[in-house]
């Protein structure tokens, strides 16, 4: 394919112009001359008094192994994606860092130096990736270890996230009003002391928090909910009272939900205790019902309870009226304080981990990221140049709000006569030079 076809793939568009930092990296054939040569062209280019675009740095791009010319090709096309996956990973932990700290990211560092530094004093670590391995199993040891810190940071950032939603609904709890908070935590003794709870087999005294814009309608209501869920007939002895306490229509023969009415206990309504939100009163309910059992010619089928206070339970809330799950324990407040305590130590603690872990993992990250970037200027300069290899590379920063100027001040210092500087192949730039633009 053309050299354009060649190196679409690693052009990007110009960065924001505002920008905080921006960098360029260019190569250029040596065509059989120095690269000292090389390196005065480029500065000429663009770093130096008459174009003060940029200030220029070498950059190292060491002897990598090329392998086939179709290899390098396939490799070259899948590095662009390659480079982008690993800057995700990058800013997904510098991004970590800043919302655990509250501040911007100036505190990570690059093997203990500013990320700016490491771009500018780059050198290949030999020691960790072996220039002398083939490219495709260079890239595959980069991108491992990366995806590796990116599994990591998932994990960590899940536990981080469970836990702190863990001490925020304690925290809901210990300091909400009576329809969230544990009521352990805001009911005061001298309150439970003037209320008589009663939990036998047909009757519960249950406790229901109820906005304070609700009271009224509640306090009206209250005796009449769940009209329709207790069944109250039986013997009707107003006509005939002959028959009056003697053992007829009984059990199966009594049409019990002949009469229906509510499970509140008449009179049994008392207000708890009181907040700026809420009020919490007490109401005793018939909790279940017996119906009868009756026979099935000589086979008799037991009889059932019925669950009420569920049912009962579900009406309320219908009504706004919130009828909480509550057992009075004392010694519950001083436990639920220490084990938020504890949350609030253990977030703490988390926080403290997480943000080491990324000043750890982020210059090992960047450091791959480089290197990738090396792997991209190395493979589209043979593409572009062919074998042998004999190219220069230099790194320029950028001047603030000079990145267009030097872009063509670049086209037109180093491209071809008959080029067109600049001009877009499919919606991307193509330049006669490699060129990779990024920010750090």
């Amino acid at each position: 394919r053309s050299a354009k076809q060649s190196s679409k793939h690693q052009r990007r568009k110009d960065p924001i112009q505002t920008s905080i930092m921006a960098y360029q990296i260019v190569s250029i054939s040596n065509a059989g001359g120095a690269p000292e040569q090389a390196y005065r062209k480029m500065q000429s280019a663009g770093a130096c008094p008459e174009n003060p675009f940029a200030e220029m740095f070498k950059f190292e791009v060491p002897s990598l192994m090329v392998g086939t010319l179709d290899n390098l090709m396939t490799l070259s096309d899948d590095l662009g994606k390659t480079d982008a996956i690993v800057e995700s990973i990058v800013r997904k932990i510098e991004k970590t860092a800043v919302e655990l700290s509250g501040k911007k990211g100036s505190e990570l560092t690059v093997g203990g130096v500013p990320a700016p530094r490491y771009i500018q004093q780059f050198a290949w670590d030999y020691a960790k990736y072996p220039n002398r391995r083939p490219l495709k199993e260079l890239v595959a040891l980069i991108s491992g270890g990366v995806s590796a810190i990116d599994e990591e940071l998932k994990q960590l950032s899940q536990s981080f996230a469970d836990k702190q939603l863990a001490l925020s609904e304690a925290k809901r709890k210990k300091g909400g009003n009576f329809l969230v908070a544990d009521l352990n935590d805001v009911i005061s003794e001298q309150a439970m002391r003037d209320v008589r709870v009663f939990n036998t087999e047909y009757l519960k005294t249950i406790f229901i928090a109820v906005p304070k814009v609700d009271r009224e309608k509640f306090e009206n209501t209250i005796e009449g909910i769940g009209s329709n869920l207790v069944g109250y007939g039986g013997p009707d002895w107003t006509t005939d009272s002959r028959n009056l306490g003697k053992a007829v229509m009984y059990g199966s023969l009594v049409d019990r939900h002949g009469k229906r009415g509510s499970p509140v206990v008449p009179g049994s309504l008392k207000k708890v205790q009181e907040d700026k939100d809420s009020i919490l009163f007490t109401v005793t309910i018939l909790k279940s019902q017996y119906e009868a059992g009756y026979f099935e010619g000589d086979e008799f089928q037991a009889g059932t309870k019925v669950n009420i206070e569920e049912e009962f339970t579900k009406i309320c809330r219908e009504k706004r009226f919130i009828v909480r799950d509550f057992t009075y324990d004392p010694s519950q407040a001083s436990r639920s304080a220490m084990a938020l305590e504890q949350l609030q130590v253990e977030v703490d603690g988390m926080r403290t981990g997480l943000t080491r872990w990324c000043k750890t993992h982020f210059g090992e990250a960047f450091v791959a990221w480089m290197h990738i970037k090396v792997i991209r200027v190395f493979a589209e300069s043979v593409l572009r140049y062919g074998l042998p290899v004999d190219f220069t590379a230099v790194l320029y920063k950028v001047a603030p709000g000079k990145d267009t100027a030097l872009t063509q001040a670049l086209d037109k210092a180093l491209g071809s006569d008959n080029a067109d500087a600049g001009d877009e192949d499919d919606g991307e730039e193509y330049h006669d030079f490699v060129l990779l633009k990024f920010d750090p």
